[in-house]
């Protein structure tokens, strides 16, 4: 059965940092855990148990600790060869791994999400119950737990971003449908989202996507219209492969698209920012593939395509696609919009978000997101298209990926190779929020001296002195027996 993998870590004694199981968003079918993961897994466990005694920690405190996340990225690289910058002293001395931590990064996460958690995982796990004494603390009004869950997503969204990471920005997103009265997060409550943990930190911290649906025809040209006027949206979310109420559709369509930029534009909305990769579960997969984004780009130079998982088909078709391929750092479908970026050097205006994509790819199998973020740097000015985004809280706080991004190097032996260039402190800055802002129309100065003064920074400040991290993930896994085609897919 489709599971979700928060319910399996409330019966484990101790999370993993670092998961070792891709979870679903409810748009693609996850694999299963690898060989490999499994390695990482065991291996992690082993370094706690050694090391507990000398922390004087429980194993599920110390896995929620700074040297409980260098032990599983010392697993990692026991099992994948190196990929992550990390020692020894790390595991055994908290204020050694404290003292690698960038002090300045402006993490601006453009891909991120509500996720229902049922009420059983609230009042029968032990960090459902944390969750919920942390949500009557930001809302002490509420006069028991059921009125405080009435607000259990934004509040949920902002422990898991906010407190448990060094996340300062972010975009809330969600997934179009043909009637808003079905869909869990329709524009006007990522607005309302938007409008909350501002209002609650007292700064910018947020913004919101609207949805668009050009296959649904010119009736949602007005729908764009109120959705920018009343809404004040920052960007537009799509999904291609996305069958609505007509088929799906493409973003070079003339017919079809071609208005809605048209109308975009006269809106003054900038930038386009649409799913392509991740094809199984609700989508249709042809419509997934990125094969419009070069033309619709050369078309439409003045706004910025920012493409969504960065156009990764994921790791089930890839696994079958290895065996008959001799060129393991084909990325599909990634190396189809390089290609075609290297072949039009005039097109500017392609930029790569890495939500699920990086986290997946660094976790799974650390390499292949060497071969790809070394390809992604050699296009024309490659490292200002990349942008950060995780998902989350899909795959649970975003600090793992953070930590990972942070460490991540690529071989040597690729960069002897292939010519990848590193990935510097430089690089990874523009990567981790400084690309966004730009596009976003974010001063990064400002809005950090916002931020250090505002009440969220200061809750944070006290959250800190006894942090409760999940080390949880809340998409689906599939456990046990025969698997269906696809999770239970809401939206």
């Amino acid at each position: 059965m489709w599971i979700r993998r928060c319910e399996i870590d409330a019966e484990l004694e101790a999370p993993l940092p670092i998961p070792t199981q891709i979870a679903s968003n409810e748009e693609f079918i996850p694999p299963p855990q690898s060989p490999q993961q499994k390695k990482v897994e065991a291996r992690t466990l082993e370094i706690a148990a050694r090391e507990v005694k000398r922390h004087g920690m429980t194993r599920r405190a110390f896995l929620r600790s700074g040297s409980g996340m260098a032990a599983s990225l010392v697993a990692m690289n026991e099992v994948f060869g190196r990929a992550f910058h990390v020692d020894e002293g790390e595991v055994k001395d908290q204020d050694a791994y404290r003292e690698k931590w960038p002090k300045d990064q402006f993490i601006f996460d453009i891909q991120t999400h509500h996720v229902d958690v049922e009420r059983k995982w609230y009042d029968d796990t032990p960090d459902g119950q944390v969750a919920g004494r942390f949500f009557r603390s930001l809302r002490p009004s509420a006069k028991d737990l059921k009125a405080a869950l009435e607000l259990m997503n934004r509040d949920h969204y902002v422990k898991e971003v906010f407190f448990d990471s060094d996340t300062v920005m972010s975009v809330i997103s969600g997934v179009p449908s043909s009637n808003w009265e079905k869909n869990p997060l329709p524009p006007d409550q990522m607005a309302a989202t938007r409008k909350h943990v501002n209002d609650l930190a007292g700064s910018q911290r947020v913004l919101s996507h609207g949805l668009i649906r050009p296959n649904l025809g010119t009736p949602e040209l007005d729908e764009m219209e109120r959705q920018v006027k009343e809404l004040k949206i920052d960007a537009w979310k799509m999904y291609t492969g996305a069958e609505i109420g007509k088929n799906a559709w493409w973003l070079d369509d003339e017919k079809v698209a071609y208005p809605f930029w048209e109308r975009t534009q006269k809106l003054g909305v900038k930038n386009v920012c649409v799913h392509k990769g991740l094809p199984l579960g609700i989508f249709n997969e042809e419509h997934c593939k990125p094969r419009d984004v070069i033309q619709a780009a050369k078309d439409w130079p003045k706004l910025n395509f920012i493409i969504y998982h960065s156009g990764f088909r994921g790791f089930e078709p890839l696994r079958s696609e290895e065996k008959k391929s001799d060129n393991p750092q084909e990325i599909p479908w990634i190396s189809d919009i390089l290609r075609g970026l290297q072949a039009n050097p005039s097109v500017k205006n392609v930029y790569f978000e890495l939500g699920s994509t990086f986290g997946q790819t660094s976790a799974y199998a650390p390499r292949v997101c060497m071969h790809m973020l070394g390809q992604m740097l050699q296009v024309p000015d490659g490292e200002d298209r990349i942008l950060w985004g995780t998902d989350s809280i899909w795959g649970g706080s975003p600090q793992s990926q953070i930590v990972r991004m942070r460490r991540l190097e690529i071989a040597d032996d690729l960069i002897e190779k292939h010519k990848y260039p590193q990935l510097t402190d430089a690089v990874k800055a523009k990567i981790f929020g400084l690309n966004a802002a730009k596009l976003f129309g974010v001063d990064p100065a400002m809005a950090r001296k916002a931020i250090q003064k505002d009440k969220l920074t200061g809750m944070k400040l006290e959250y800190d002195d006894d942090p409760e991290p999940s080390n949880t993930q809340y998409g689906w896994v599939w456990r046990g027996g025969k698997r269906r085609s696809a999770p239970p897919f809401r939206a």
